[in-house]
């Protein structure tokens, strides 16, 4: 118990210390217009209030992310404390920020235009392929997770066809109108429910004093998987995920000050890492032991874990409104998803999006290919899921990393967890048996070492090019009346 507590003061703490010294790094400039006023279109520039860009922001990069990860890296034991605490507050938090800052100093671009700008042109193509890979598979699993939790929700009474289909008629509708009509209003609603589930299972472990194993570098797992490097890829949102280099962008565009920054995308993310501490928490101390876990996970996967720690914690009517919670959790998370995949492929292929019609162009061709996923076993959606996560946030924190060195200024706050996640992508990939290479692991292990110093070497040879070039670090908005923001 004293470890989850100590964790979660950890990050609150991490949110006032580091989190404003990375602020500090970037340099907000208040004065600065932001796209939600100078790009302004009623649809996707549409300029929101900071609770209600905080709120949506926290849904948008939670799904079941902070939920089902931490629930399968429970296996591992308490050593997915160090990963969710070090990994929330040093590279997720630092990962979401840098996005969310630089795309609004670019007129809200997406993670491809940036990589196109900061990367080189040819990583514009190769982003735009892992982002809209990315984004349709979390659409497809957050179609198919909630609609699972919901199954389990009503004991199978109601057709698991039929919830898909009514989750994909929301996506449509949120996809396609303004976000501030169904986004904007229902999320608030969506807010209160993600925080009594969170919240309400939070204050059952500490109450009940459920028996929350202590800190211990020892690997739990009862399949013997390595930490190194696969703990990384299981437990993605809440600590490091690269599906929130796609939704940050979509905030940057109804961002009103520079100011908000911090709370919006930094703060943000340490709730998601506060919230993957409590699911990975219970995990850990409900089910008798790592073994008794693991069998809930293979009799019914992590929807019935959720389930079975909801009713325990809260009871039926409370445990009813914690797993309607975490429901909405994909569910605000798939919306999103589907909204950024249509405006990267816009932004790609310089579609203006003022019109219905020209939404309905890239949107439908998205929904039907995702629908043909859904019958794709889930777990198998969930790795592939999880690495191209893991690749695209890779990718994000070299683009942050970048920026800095080019703006001269503490670019190791990126550069450092950029050159760790990169290892642990070139690790997985050789070990990995059913993706990748299935390397033996001493040698994956020294081939990622390898491939990331290359990768490294390049970063900078790029970096030190381009600072001897006239290069353009921020969109100009100089033509901008900044009065009409204030």
């Amino acid at each position: 118990m004293i470890t989850f507590l100590v964790s979660i003061v950890l990050l609150i703490i991490g949110y006032f210390t580091y989190g404003k010294f990375v602020e500090k790094v970037f340099g907000e400039r208040p004065d600065r217009p932001t796209p939600a006023y100078v790009n302004s279109d009623g649809v996707d520039y549409v300029p929101m209030s900071t609770p209600k860009n905080s709120l949506i922001q926290l849904l948008n990069i939670a799904g079941t992310g902070p939920v089902f990860g931490p629930i399968a890296g429970a296996l591992y034991g308490p050593v997915a404390f160090i990963w969710i605490v070090v990994g929330c507050i040093f590279a997720g938090a630092v990962h979401d920020y840098l996005t969310g800052m630089i795309s609004i100093r670019n007129k809200g671009a997406h993670l491809p235009e940036l990589a196109a700008k900061f990367l080189g042109n040819f990583m514009k193509h190769v982003v735009n392929i892992f982002a809209l890979l990315l984004l349709i598979l979390v659409g497809t699993v957050f179609v198919t997770s909630p609609a699972m939790l919901i199954n389990n929700l009503l004991d199978g009474k109601v057709a698991l066809p039929l919830i898909v289909g009514i989750i994909f008629l929301y996506y449509i509708l949120a996809t396609l109108l303004p976000v501030d009509k169904i986004i904007g209003r229902l999320y608030p609603y969506f807010g209160a429910l993600l925080v009594i589930s969170a919240l309400g299972v939070g204050i059952g472990l500490v109450v009940t004093g459920a028996p929350i194993p202590e800190l211990t570098l020892k690997n739990m797992h009862p399949g013997e998987l390595p930490v190194f490097p696969l703990l990384f890829f299981t437990i993605t949102c809440g600590a490091l995920s690269g599906f929130h280099a796609t939704q940050t962008p979509i905030i940057s565009r109804t961002t009103k000050n520079e100011r908000e920054g911090r709370k919006i995308f930094y703060g943000m993310m340490i709730a998601e890492g506060i919230i993957a501490m409590i699911w990975a928490a219970a995990a850990m101390s409900l089910f008798g032991g790592y073994g008794g876990l693991n069998e809930v996970l293979a009799a019914g996967g992590p929807a019935a874990v959720v389930s079975d720690i909801s009713l325990l914690m809260m009871g039926s009517i409370g445990g009813t409104l914690a797993i309607l919670g975490v429901v909405v959790l994909p569910i605000t998370s798939g919306d999103t998803a589907f909204r950024a995949a249509r405006m990267i492929i816009a932004d790609y292929f310089k579609f203006a999006q003022a019109k219905l019609i020209s939404r309905l162009w890239i949107a439908v061709p998205l929904f039907v290919i995702s629908y043909l996923l859904t019958k794709i076993d889930f777990n198998i959606l969930w790795r592939y899921f999880s690495w191209a996560n893991g690749v695209t946030a890779m990718i994000a924190l070299w683009v942050g990393a970048m920026y800095l060195f080019l703006a001269r200024k503490n670019h190791w706050i990126a550069t450092i967890p950029a050159a760790f996640m990169t290892s642990m992508v070139f690790v997985y990939i050789f070990y990995e048996p059913t993706m990748g290479f299935g390397i033996d692991l001493t040698a994956s292990y020294i081939g990622g070492i390898v491939a990331t110093l290359f990768v490294v070497i390049a970063f900078f040879f790029q970096a030190h090019k381009q600072r001897g070039t006239s290069f353009l670090l921020d969109e100009d908005v100089s033509g901008f009346n900044a009065k009409e923001v204030s």
